[in-house]
């Protein structure tokens, strides 16, 4: 009972800061320009910079790996550097491109330009200012969780295949499951499954639109489908070295914690 309500906690937290971030990371194209080579993001969960990068992911509905870097770990803050020169985050490699970047605002103004459906970057997401004082505060209201490595983890070496989690940045769920992976150093593929419009908005048993959910025609969301079924909902993990796939946030915390705490 303590164990759950503690997590209903977090899950008020998260939402908390999903409204100061004015609901960004909710919408996506439906119909996203995913990259031929999957783009490798180095970042950690609570790291304001690293959210604007993941909320622009979110509205272009990429999938991206991704290699968590919390402070203290040992396992990927290395390779940034021996790739980039220095240990900052986020730092993205896109071998689409040939491109290595670190500058958050350069990786936004990359992604529309490669990604997105004109090749400019919209006037809201151009000139960030240079302190994120919203995203700051929307961390701090999280408990600043997903910033250091979990110390009373035993470090275990990564799984050998990559795990993959279904989501959309704002989600207060999901962001408990990824604030997870990034303290025990997990990468994963991060399949996003943005809103696409009206309809989508909501949790999955109380959405806008009443009766059975059906995905836009032709849209990401559709081909969702054929993975977790007709109620598509986040967070949803796979985990192709155990085979296990599950639903729930609470669930899936545990489950990570237990295999690869």
């Amino acid at each position: 009972m303590l164990k759950m309500a503690n997590h209903q906690f977090k899950v008020l937290q998260s939402v908390v800061a999903t409204l100061i971030e004015g609901g960004r990371g909710v919408m996506g194209t439906p119909q996203p320009n995913q990259p031929v080579k999957a783009l490798k993001l180095y970042e950690f969960e609570g790291s304001p910079f690293c959210r604007r990068v993941r909320e622009v992911v979110t509205l272009l509905n990429l999938d991206v790996e991704i290699y968590p870097c919390p402070k203290g770990g040992q396992k990927y803050r290395q390779i940034v550097k021996e790739k980039g020169g220095k240990r900052q985050f986020p730092f993205l490699i896109d071998e689409n491109t040939g491109d290595q970047l670190y500058e958050s605002q350069e990786i936004i103004h990359h992604l529309f330009k490669h990604y997105g459906k004109t090749g400019k970057t919209p006037k809201k997401f151009s000139h960030y200012p240079k302190l994120p004082y919203v995203s700051a505060l929307a961390s701090v209201a999280n408990a600043a969780r997903g910033v250091s490595i979990n110390k009373k983890i035993i470090d275990r070496a990564a799984p050998a295949q990559l795990l993959e989690l279904w989501s959309f940045e704002a989600s207060p769920y999901t962001r408990l499951v990824r604030e997870v992976l990034t303290e025990l150093e997990i990468p994963y593929i991060l399949h996003n499954v943005a809103k696409e419009r009206w309809q989508d908005m909501g949790p999955a048993i109380l959405r806008l639109k009443p009766g059975q959910y059906i995905p836009l025609p032709n849209g990401k969301r559709e081909k969702v489908v054929e993975v977790m079924g007709r109620d598509i909902q986040v967070p949803y993990l796979i985990d192709p070295n155990t085979g296990v796939k599950m639903f729930e946030s609470a669930k899936i915390v545990d489950y990570l914690k237990k295999q690869y705490g």
